[in-house]
Formats: C-alpha cells, structure tokens, sequence
C-alpha cells in the first residue's frame, strides 16, 4: 500500500461519523481495563431459577442498554426525516408497558396472553407516537413542541389504564422477555435487540425507506418534487417509533414485573437524543448513520456502568455523564472537526516544505 492510499485511508477515517464514538468506546474500554483489569470478563453464574446464565460487566452493558438501543433507532429516524425531536418516548413506552399489564391482569397469564398484550401495546403506542406524527407532518409544529405534550400528559395517562389495579405481577410469567428464556444462557433483552436490528437493517436494505427518510430530512420540497410524499414518510417514521417504544417499555417491565407509572424508563428520552449526537447524527436533520447510534447508546450504558463500578453515588451519576457527554458532542461538533481538519493541513504542509527543502 503506497503513502498516498495511507493518507486517502486515514483520511476518510477522520472525516467518518463514527470516528468520535468509536474513539470514546476506546478510551472507555482502556481506562476500565486500567482501573481494573477483570472488568469486561464473562462468567457463568446460577439465576434464581436456577440456570447457568452469563454474568459479567460487559453482559451487564449489552443487556441494560437494551431498551436505550431500541429507541435510539426510532429517534434516529425521527431526527433524520423531522429535523427535531420526539421527547415523548419515555412517557409513550410507560403507556405502552401499562397496556401490556392491563392485558394480562384481566385474566389468566399465559404465553398466549403476554402475546396478545404485547399487540396491544403495539397498536396503542403507535396511536399514541402518530398523534406526534400528525401535529409535525400535517400542523408543521416544531417536534420538541409537539412532543413536549405527551411528555407531559403521558405517564398520567399510563397511570390511568392501570388505575385501582395492581401494577405488579408474577415476574416468572414475563420471564422470557425481560429475563432469560429457558436453556438460554443470554439474557432475552439482548437477543431482541440482535432480531430487531436485523429486521431494521434487511428494512433498509431492500427497501427504499432509508433514501426516501433522508431525502426528506434533508430537502422535503425537493423530495415532493421527485415524487415522495413527506406525510407519508413521517407519520411511517413515527409508527416505526411507536413500535420501538412498545418494545422498549415492555422490556423495561418485563424486567422486575411490575410499573411505577412516575419513573419508568425515566430521562430515557434524553439519553436516546443523546446516542444520536454521539453516533455522529445531525440533530438537524438529513443524513442518518443507525450504526453511530447504536453505538452510541451502548457508549451511554457503558459510561453509567463504568461510574457505578467507580462507587460514584447515584445521584452524581448524571452529572459526571453529562460532563463526558457534553465534551463527546463538542468534539464531534462542525466547528471541532472543521478545526482539526484545518490544523492537519497546516501540518500536512509544514512537512511538505521541509521536505522540499531537503
């Protein structure tokens, strides 16, 4: 490989979106192994139904950032053909899981059941996520306003469709979504993400709805001139929203069998904007990388993991986050990335000239 195909190489590896979340994953993987070299070991341990199961920090990582992986995907697309946000996700999986504990509360809870509150919660969350859809696409209000309402309204009305009832259930019957299906030794969380990111990615890749979304973000009168149609394309983003949100919050109380209406999936919204950013999105809009998402979402998980290793108190927590995110996002901001561009060429051609001059 000559110079120059190094340089082209290492060039385009700069410019790539991925660039800052890979290299923050990197420093995170290095500083763990530093303060402590066992840290993203992989054990077997028993469960407590008694099942080998995987254990460890990093199946801690992947498993905990299930349900922030499911709706960073469907805020990727919200960002990517809206030009804002949707800060309602955390509000719109909280209806979602009520609506699932009301299916199987209202009578004998067996797999058939589960199934058909899952569907459930399918339909009325995608309800709920077009509702945002049909203020932004037909009304034109800003997504963060139109979104700032059911963020509002939401967890109430979760806390309604569970009213005078008991919000908890028998965690053995939910199991197999928010824990490990029987002789699995990954935990289900996980292996719902790998599905849902494989049907996601087959999606985009032979369909046209990845290039039809960008287009749209990116130029919307241009797009209507080639014959998309933006309404169509953002209310379909936003039933794609409302599938992960179900997913993301059945998950969640899947977990521990039961809902507190007021701290489900709590800031969660704010942390899927947050994997956006980090994956190397523009948050206006246009162009999308979900693999930078992705990513992103699990670099979240990794850093909260990594300070409750630390013993950092629960409530810093978000703090210290807020301080690695906010220098993550700086970095990978047009100015930064237009500055270091500017400083390698200035570089680039100081040695070219000690090199003539030689």
């Amino acid at each position: 490989m000559t110079s120059l195909e190094c340089k082209q190489k290492m060039k385009n590896l700069l410019s790539s979106q991925l660039i800052i979340p890979i290299f923050a994953l990197l420093i995170l993987v290095i500083f763990n192994l530093i303060r402590d070299p066992s840290f993203f070991s992989i054990g077997i341990k028993t469960n407590t139904d008694g099942n080998p199961v995987l254990a460890g920090n990093l199946i801690s990582i992947l498993n905990n950032a299930s349900e922030l992986v499911i709706l960073a995907i469907g805020m990727t697309f919200i960002t990517s053909a809206t030009k804002g946000q949707d800060i309602s996700v955390g509000a719109s999986s909280t209806i979602a899981a009520c609506v699932l504990l009301r299916v199987i509360r209202g009578g004998s809870i067996t797999p058939g059941s589960i199934m058909l509150g899952l569907l459930a919660a399918i339909i009325v969350a995608v309800l709920f996520c077009l509702f945002n859809g049909v203020l932004i696409s037909v009304f034109n209000i800003q997504p963060m306003i139109a979104s700032l309402i059911l963020f509002t309204a939401g967890r109430p009305i979760a806390d309604w469709i569970t009213v005078g009832g008991n919000k908890t259930v028998d965690q053995k019957f939910l199991s197999g979504l928010g824990g490990f299906l029987p002789g699995c030794p990954i935990p289900s969380p996980i292996l719902i993400v790998i599905a849902f990111v494989v049907v996601v990615i087959l999606l985009l890749k032979f369909t046209t709805l990845g290039l039809f979304v960008q287009s749209v973000g990116i130029n919307e009168k241009a797009a209507k001139l080639n014959g998309i149609n933006p309404l169509i394309i953002k209310l379909l983003v936003f039933v794609i929203l409302g599938i992960c949100v179900s997913f993301a919050g059945s998950i969640s109380f899947s977990r521990i069998g039961s809902i507190n209406p007021e701290t489900l999936l709590i800031d969660i919204e704010m942390d899927a904007i947050l994997a956006v950013a980090i994956g190397g999105n523009s948050l206006a809009g246009g162009k999308f990388n979900l693999g930078g998402s992705i990513l992103g979402a699990y670099i979240i998980q990794a850093l909260t993991t990594t300070l409750y290793a630390m013993k950092v108190p629960s409530t810093d927590v978000k703090a210290y986050k807020a301080i690695v995110i906010l220098i993550l996002v700086i970095s990978g901001s047009p100015v930064v990335k237009e500055a270091i561009s500017k400083l390698a060429k200035k570089v680039g051609s100081k040695k070219a000239v000690k090199v003539e001059a030689k």
